[in-house]
């Protein structure tokens, strides 16, 4: 599922000059990833926020679209993929991902949210 782009109003001019182009289901303090950190005793993860690769991609809004510091718009794409019991057509919807990606990748700069349930407490 592609999230469209939506100018919302942000009125004060604050967050880093993106949030009035956030679209509406996505929000600042959503994780979007957890890359695993590991040490000799305990596995941990660093939940990455929207926030944070908004800022590491240096987005800003013009004319109502959200864009990367590279002069690219960006595009949040939601992954399919969290099944307990994956449905019969799994392969087919993960292969229809994969080319809407590689398809998206080609003209904008996307944002992979990550559908992982994380467990809160491996969270730093």
């Amino acid at each position: 599922m592609v999230t469209l782009l939506i100018c919302l109003s942000s009125g004060d001019g604050t967050n880093k000059g993106f949030v009035a182009c956030l679209p509406a289901d996505v929000k600042l303090e959503e994780v979007i990833s957890a890359p695993q950190l590991k040490s000799t005793t305990v596995t941990a993860s660093k939940r990455v926020t929207i926030g944070e690769t908004l800022s590491r991609l240096k987005a800003h809004c013009k004319k109502g679209k959200l864009i990367a510091g590279s002069g690219r718009e960006i595009r949040f794409y939601r992954l399919v993929g969290c099944w307990g019991n994956p449905p019969e057509d799994y392969q087919e919807q993960l292969a229809r991902q994969n080319q809407e990606l590689q398809r998206l990748k080609k003209k904008y700069t996307v944002v992979e949210i990550l559908c992982a349930q994380l467990d809160p407490r491996q969270i730093q």
